[in-house]
This record gives structure tokens, sequence and C-alpha cells, in this order.
């Protein structure tokens, strides 16, 4: 029979066996990635659908970046606490709980009226959408057997991957074909399907033990502030000119003694009962791994929001071409994360996962680089090609990483690993868009004023086409004055353009140096020698 772990007081390593797992396991996964895939999908699903929404509910376009930000908000706050909170009330428990709560605030964000109750709906969400991940991915450590779990793992991170790809696609065409409400009422019966899979199928281990003890709460709180504040500055910093607003300021240096104050009181002898035990981090495997999951995030948020941004700005895409060429990259994802499931699956590995790992930074390497030299007269061939290959590399990364991660944990590890990975995946997603987008701003801006001086009366290049210009708007009956306006407007319009490809082409070049300077912390990765779940036969 399989066997799951159970954290004990003690420290004590051992697994327990639930009965019944071992024939429903399967089930169990289905209902946990159904889960995991509702809850990264509402990352990005609703971003298309903002405009809309801030039309309805009479909100600015600032304001209705909240109802993005607050969901990722509470998300990042909660993830780090899903240990304490299976410890303390019981795996199917929270679990359960977590997924009605995500369907009842899915369900009020879709029936709301006014943008206060929206954000507010938004935040319960993010907060139950936290154990959706961690905890579900803890859950199928250790439940499977060892055996399994090469594939198991690369099933459930199909979601995680794929989801913020396909999200911006579904999320367009519910807009356009129905109201942005749907995008919410879309996960009742996903959800509904889900409660009742985990609570119908997922069992506890018969003598677990639950923590009673005292509750962390000074670690309660200076988490709230610092991760709180620290993911408010991420996604506000770039549209408030970031040090220079004084708000912005206050928080930065309120998450950076909250953070200092945590890390120390986590690590007290004083704290029996941290909220976070980051005593796991001593784990080279895990410390190296969420190092590299950090990277990952920045690629993988950072290009899902520079690339619809660089074809519709740039290429002149619709929405829904924007979709559909990155689908072909999702598809690609999917494929190459089974592969790696597969050759990392049973008792005796067919691959190594740092060799697997390597491959796919290669590819990703390849991927910027013909981002990062594509041209204004780049076709959508040209960028489905690029992006096909970075989904290629995102599969051979995800799953082997994330082996890696795991392969040398013990049983009660698991559950605090598993929170402290998605946390890293989610904030290095947002370091990614905060980084990207105030880079690319500012680089537009250096290409511009770095262009526009070759824009001079006696420049040959400039002479001919400025003349062509004016003469193509005299044949057209307009005045001499007006044909030079237009004319002017006409360079300065092409100059932009050519200033903000110069610009994404930068920013590409920026992920690529990324996972360039990262590839060393590869080689201090071993080969997986253990599992976390227990292989009972």
């Amino acid at each position: 029979m399989s066997a799951t772990a159970v954290a004990r007081p003690s420290g004590r390593h051992a697994a327990q066996a639930i009965p019944g797992v071992e024939q429903y396991r399967w089930f169990i996964l289905l209902g946990l990635i159904t889960a995991a895939v509702m809850e990264v999908l509402d990352t990005t699903i609703i971003n298309v659908a903002l405009p809309q929404m801030a039309g309805n509910l009479s909100a600015t376009q600032e304001e209705i970046a909240w109802v993005s930000t607050s969901y990722i908000l509470a998300n990042v706050v909660v993830l780090p606490m899903t240990a304490f909170f299976t410890a303390r009330f019981g795996r199917k428990r929270y679990l359960t709980f977590s997924i009605v709560l995500f369907i009842v605030a899915s369900f009020l964000c879709g029936t709301s009226s006014s943008l206060g109750e929206l954000v507010f709906f938004r935040l319960l969400q993010g907060a139950g959408g936290a154990a959706l991940l961690s905890t579900a991915q803890a859950t199928l450590r250790q439940i499977f057997p060892a055996r399994e779990q090469g594939l198991v793992q690369a099933i459930f991170l199909l979601g995680i991957i794929v989801a913020p790809t396909l999200g911006p696609t579904l999320g367009g065409w519910i807009t356009d074909n129905y109201t942005w409400s749907w995008c919410f009422f879309i996960n009742v019966p996903i959800g509904v399907a889900s409660t009742l899979l985990v609570s119908t199928f997922l069992h506890d281990a018969p003598n677990a033990q639950r923590h009673t003890g005292d509750i962390d709460w000074l670690g309660i709180g200076l988490l709230i502030a610092g991760v709180g504040s620290l993911q408010y500055v991420l996604e506000e910093g770039n549209s408030h000119d970031w040090f220079s607003d004084a708000w912005i300021v206050r928080l930065s240096i309120l998450s950076a003694v909250s953070l200092a104050t945590l890390l120390w009181w986590q690590l007290s002898s004083r704290n029996k009962h941290p909220v976070i035990e980051l005593r796991v981090l001593k784990n080279r495997q895990l410390s190296a791994s969420i190092f590299l999951f950090i990277v990952l995030g920045f690629g993988l948020y950072g290009g899902a929001i520079l690339f619809p941004l660089f074809t519709q700005t740039i290429l002149g895409f619709t929405p829904t071409a924007t979709g559909l060429s990155m689908m072909p990259g999702g598809i690609a994802t999917a494929c190459v994360a089974l592969f790696c499931g597969f050759m990392l699956n049973g008792d005796k590995p067919k691959a190594d996962a740092r060799v697997l790992i390597l491959v796919g930074m290669a590819l990703m390497l390849w991927a910027m680089w013909d981002l990062g030299h594509l041209t204004t007269v780049a076709g959508e061939r040209d960028a489905r090609m690029a992006l096909i290959i970075r989904g290629l590399s995102l599969g051979f990364l995800f799953t082997p990483i994330n082996n890696v991660a795991f392969g040398s944990l013990k049983p009660h590890e698991a559950q605090q690993a598993s929170g402290l990975i998605n946390l890293s995946r989610q904030l290095g997603g947002s370091f990614g868009i905060a980084v990207l987008t105030t880079y690319l701003t500012r680089h537009i801006a250096f290409h511009r004023a770095d262009l526009v001086t070759n824009l001079y009366p006696g420049n040959p290049a400039f002479e001919q086409r400025y003349q062509a210009l004016v003469g193509g708007m005299l044949a057209k009956g307009g005045s001499l004055i007006d044909a030079r306006t237009q004319a002017l407007k006409i360079l300065e319009g092409s100059l932009m353009k050519q200033a903000a490809m110069l610009a994404y082409n930068d920013a590409w070049m920026f992920i690529l140096l990324s996972f360039l300077c990262v590839i060393p912390a590869v080689f201090i990765l071993r080969r997986p020698k253990g599992r976390v779940a227990v292989d009972a036969h």
C-alpha cells in the first residue's frame, strides 16, 4: 500500500499508511491538479478583462489594477504559512476549506458591483489559492510511491507552467463573447468537482499528530508586513516612479526591516514554534533549486508580460492572434514536461535531472537570443518559433528542478519546502514583471534619445525620407504646412516604433543574461538519492 508522511513534533521521519489511498490516489491527483490549474489561471485570465471591468465599475486604470495586485498579494503572504496551517488543522480539512473559500470568493467576485467589493473578494480568493499549490504538491509527494513521482509531479506542474500562458487567450475569448464576470464564474463548477474528489478520497493518516502548541503571532505579523509590503512595491513601483514616491520608500523600508527581523526570529532558539521552518534551507539541493525557481519565475511571468505587449504594439497582432501564437509554446511545454517526467520516473531514473536542466537552459538562451534579434518586420512565424523553443525549455527546466528539490528532503520537510518553492516562483514572477516593465520604459526613452539625433536637416537619409513624405502629402491635395506637419508625425511614429523594438530586444537579452548567470547553480546540485514519498509495496 502507498504511504504518506506525517510530520511529528519529535522530528522523526516516519510515514504512516493511509487506508484507501492506493486505489484512489489518481482521483486525488485529478482533484488537486484541477484546483492548481484553477488557481494559477486566475493570476492571468482577468488581465485582458481589466478595461471592461474599469468601465463597468467606474474605475481608473490605476485603480482597476488592484484586482490583480490584491490576488497576488494575499497569495504570497499565505504561501509560506501553508505548512503551519496544514499542521494545525490537518491536510484534508485545510485543503478542502481552501478550495471552498476559493469557489465562494470566485462567485462573489463575479457578482461584485463595486471596485471595493471586487478587490476584497480577490484578497480572499488569493488567500484560498495558496494551499491549492503548495499543500497540493506536498500531498502528491506523500501519497504516491517513489517510482511514480517523476510522472505525477510532471502532470501536476503542467498546470502551473501552461496556465499562465493560456490564461490571456481564455480570458479574451470569455470577455469578447460574454462578460468579465464569467472569468470568475467558470471556477465554480471546476472547484465543486475538485472539492468532491479531495473531500471524498483524501484522508489524513490515522495517527497523524497536529500542532496544538503556541502560535507564532510575531512571525505571522512580520511575514504579513514584510512580504505584503515587498509585493506592493513590486506591483506598484513602476507606475509610481519607484523611490520618487514617498509610500514606495516607506513600504520598502518596512519590508526590509520586517523580513530581516522575521529571518532572525524564525531561526531564534527562543521561538519554539516558528511559523516558517527556515532550517530546511540548510539542504543545499533545496536552496539551489529555490534560487533557480526565482529565475524561472522571472523568465516565465516576465516573458508572459513582454510578449503580448511586443506583438500588439510592434507587430500589430490582435489579442486573439497573440494568444494563438503563444499556444504552441504552451503545448511544447506540456509535451516536454511529460517526457521529463517519464525519464525521471521509476526507482532508477532513465536520465540525470541535471543534464535535463542544462538542456533547458541552453534552449532558453536560444529562445531569448532569437527574440532579442527580431525586427519590426518580423512576422507571426518568427515569433511563434521563438516561443516554441521557449516552451520546450520550460518543460526541461520545471520538472527536473522540482525533482531535484524534493529528492533529498525528509518526509516532514515536504510541506514547508513546497510552500517556499511556490513562493520563490511567485516572487520571481513579481520581480520579473516589475524589473522588465521598468527596464522597458527606461530603454524606450534611451533609444529614442539616441535615434532622434539622426533627425536633422542635412542628413541625406532624413532629407530623402522627409521630402518623399511631404511630396506624398502634397499629391493628396494638402497644404505645404500640413504636409510638413504630417510628415514629421509619421517620422516620429516610425522613430518610436524603432526605439520600442530596440528596447524589447534589450529586455529579451536581459532575461538571457539572468539565465546565463544562474547556470553555475546547476553544478551545485547533486543527483537525488532519495524521495519524499515512501514506496511501500
